[in-house]
């Protein structure tokens, strides 16, 4: 695996994370982050994924690499802040 690859993995959980924590119902923080920025931040995060994917692989390759680590983010990070958040409570 290519250090470009790893690059754009670690930039699509980075987007991911930024606009799930941009959403209302996140339960990582206190307070979400500002929407507007929390979002424009994970897209950017996601286009500089995909662009780092495509210097390893070809772009339908790479495509279909961030879509798939994209949808693992978003199915796991739910998960995440909602056992963070019971183990905070007593």
């Amino acid at each position: 695996m290519g250090l470009f690859t790893l690059a754009g993995l670690a930039a699509t959980v980075a987007g991911c994370s930024c606009i799930y924590l941009a959403s209302e119902n996140q339960r990582w923080r206190a307070q979400p982050l500002p929407r507007t920025p929390g979002r424009v931040a994970g897209v950017l995060l996601l286009a500089i994924a995909w662009q780092a994917l495509a210097r390893d692989a070809q772009g339908i390759t790479a495509t279909f690499v961030l879509v798939t680590a994209a949808m693992l983010a978003f199915a796991v990070l739910p998960y995440l802040g909602a056992i963070r958040h019971a183990r905070r409570k007593p």
